[in-house]
């Protein structure tokens, strides 16, 4: 089964300063090497966005060309939005690109790798599932 990688692991395994040991980054290369890291455009937007430099942003866009996007549909849109009213009524906050995430994991039946902990808070009322690393 195919994984959403949320940006906040990209990160994590991009940055010089990291931790190598840390589970999350060892679960991102377990998934590469078995070929179920799935990505999405706003996903990779977010990590292209970041970067600093000319150089750092073609290499990374370079190693970014190995995964291809979910082709998204008007119903993904339609159900972020039907999620990010839902969340609001409820007090719960997340991004436009968080309730994408939610959307498409729910109508592609596909977990999520994330620390972010919105996404737990997201479980609550959406049917959405977390991919943990398997080595926590």
């Amino acid at each position: 089964m195919k994984v959403i990688v949320d940006t906040c692991i990209w990160s994590l395994a991009l940055r010089r300063n990291t931790v190598k040991d840390n589970a999350y980054i060892e679960e991102l290369k377990n998934l590469i090497a078995e070929v179920r890291v799935q990505l999405i455009g706003p996903i990779r937007q977010e990590l292209l966005s970041g970067v600093k430099s000319k150089n750092q942003f073609h290499v990374l866009k370079e190693h970014l060309q190995s995964f291809d996007d979910i082709l998204l549909y008007s119903g993904d849109y339609e159900l972020a939005a039907e999620y990010y009213s839902a969340a609001r009524k409820k007090g719960i906050q997340g991004s436009d690109t968080d309730f994408l995430i939610c959307a498409i994991s729910t109508r592609r039946k596909m977990p999520i790798l994330t620390t972010d902990k919105a996404f737990t808070n997201f479980q609550s009322i959406f049917p959405v599932s977390l991919h943990l690393p398997r080595s926590q």
